[in-house]
């Protein structure tokens, strides 16, 4: 959708899509493949490599107004990648984790580690991130995600199993990549630090659902439900303003989310008033969340950011409920 910040969320908001034929793969129905892609790197650089390569430029973005201030201090990396499936090799997010540090090798990063966590991913990022911050671990967290549907096994494995969006599959989803960081720390260290935050988070949750996709039970949105509430328990009363999540098209996603509204009633302004930026920029997987924060970041600083509470929410195929609720930046003073 672009490659920074600024064009990437002016895209989405004008409801731009860049997704498009793959230039050589062709589903079982016989026409090519629906995908996003970076366009920035070459087609056929594959596994960790790749991840790496897309990572490295969003990772530094994030970075700059630290690297910037001239203050040096460490930064605890965490980062969180797709789930296992074919097209990674075992060890798909530690080798990811190994060979970003030593792009970045120029800054001091030290600690945290690295998940496959799926959709949620990037958000479970955030949530540890900020339970070091918390813990007095990290004085500077750099949280993100980075995924990538393009290995020719695994949009075949997305092919076979139905999940993959055609003429002839409309509830499947376009793979995509992307890569998406924040920088998080504590509004003390920031002012300390001559940082101006733009963004806090109110909250951040973790759940676990039991009826997945791919299974034969049905979902009744226990897991992301209680999300939610674990979210909405030390929130302001104020309901959302704004709502960004993972949705890409499969049905599952919407029936879970219908149920967890109805589990917290009176939480949200327009429950059914929610963005799904997967329409313009495809599924991006591990990426979604920090995504998602950078789209509000983009809202706050240009004025149309709807109301002071954004909620962003994302549902991993290993069950993992993952949602984070954002206000507009404190003051410096």
């Amino acid at each position: 959708m672009g490659f920074d910040t600024a064009s990437n969320a002016a895209a989405v908001r004008a409801g731009i899509s860049v997704i498009q034929d793959h230039p050589y793969m062709i589903d079982r129905f016989g026409a090519r493949m629906k995908v996003t892609r970076d366009t920035g790197i070459e087609v056929n650089l594959r596994g960790p490599d790749r991840a790496v390569e897309i990572a490295v430029s969003p990772a530094l973005d994030a970075l700059r107004p630290f690297l910037e201030s001239g203050h040096t201090a460490k930064v605890m990396l965490i980062l969180s990648t797709g789930e296992p499936r074919p097209g990674q090799p075992d060890g798909f997010a530690a080798q990811v984790d190994t060979r970003l540090r030593k792009r970045l090798a120029h800054i001091l990063l030290e600690g945290g580690g690295s998940t496959a966590g799926g959709h949620a991913g990037g958000l479970l990022a955030i949530y540890h991130a900020c339970k070091s911050l918390r813990d007095g671990k990290a004085k500077f967290c750099l949280a993100g995600g980075v995924d990538t549907y393009l290995e020719p096994e695994t949009l075949e494995w997305l092919d076979e199993n139905g999940q993959l969006h055609s003429d002839g599959n409309i509830y499947g989803f376009c793979p995509g990549e992307a890569a998406g960081f924040i920088l998080l720390t504590t509004l003390a260290v920031a002012r300390a630090y001559g940082l101006r935050p733009l963004l806090e988070i109110v909250g951040s949750s973790i759940a676990s659902e039991e009826n997945r996709i791919k299974t034969e039970t049905v979902v009744l949105g226990e897991g992301l439900g209680a999300a939610f509430r674990f979210l909405f328990q030390d929130a302001p009363i104020d309901p959302v303003d704004r709502i960004i999540c993972d949705m890409n098209g499969e049905r599952y996603h919407g029936n879970e989310y219908g149920f967890a509204v109805i589990r917290n009633p009176g939480r949200f302004k327009d429950a059914a008033d929610f963005e799904t930026p997967a329409d313009c920029w495809g599924d991006v997987g591990a990426a979604s969340g920090p995504l998602f924060v950078s789209l509000i970041t983009e809202a706050e600083a240009r004025g149309y950011q709807p109301g002071p509470l954004s909620l962003i929410w994302a549902s991993s195929e290993n069950g993992i409920r993952a949602a984070t609720l954002l206000g507009g930046p404190r003051r410096s003073t």
